[in-house]
């Protein structure tokens, strides 16, 4: 028996980077317009990645101050998609809902300080 396939799948090559590509776009568009906390850390990352660019001594410390930077934005978009998703299913009130989004939240804080620590070390270091 053969698995069903997504109608969705099927693309190949050119055209499937082109799709993905516009499904990033889309997804980066509605966090932007429905994620408060995405805004905020958009703008934060605005403000600290041409402040790494000047602070950074070598290729290396630039790189990590600024990708310590764009794992809180991935870091939220994937927890956005998660609180998304989790509504999605349920309004209710779930002690498992309520965990799921509380881990979401904590991965945020963690990659927030990281972004202290690996600036703090960089800087401080």
């Amino acid at each position: 028996m053969t698995e069903p396939v997504s109608p969705f799948k099927g693309r190949t090559g050119l055209q499937r980077v082109l799709n993905a590509a516009g499904y990033s776009w889309a997804g980066l568009t509605a966090a932007f317009r429905h994620e408060d906390a995405f805004r905020q850390e958009v703008f934060l990352a605005l403000l600290l990645t041409p402040l790494a660019l000047y602070l950074g001594d070598s290729g290396i410390e630039r790189a990590l101050m600024i990708g310590a930077v764009l794992g809180v934005l991935i870091v939220e978009l994937l927890n956005s998609a998660l609180e998304a998703a989790v509504d999605r299913i349920s309004l209710e009130h779930h002690h498992l809902i309520k965990r799921a989004k509380d881990m979401g939240s904590a991965a945020v804080m963690i990659a927030l300080v990281n972004v202290v620590v690996v600036w703090a070390l960089v800087l401080l270091g």
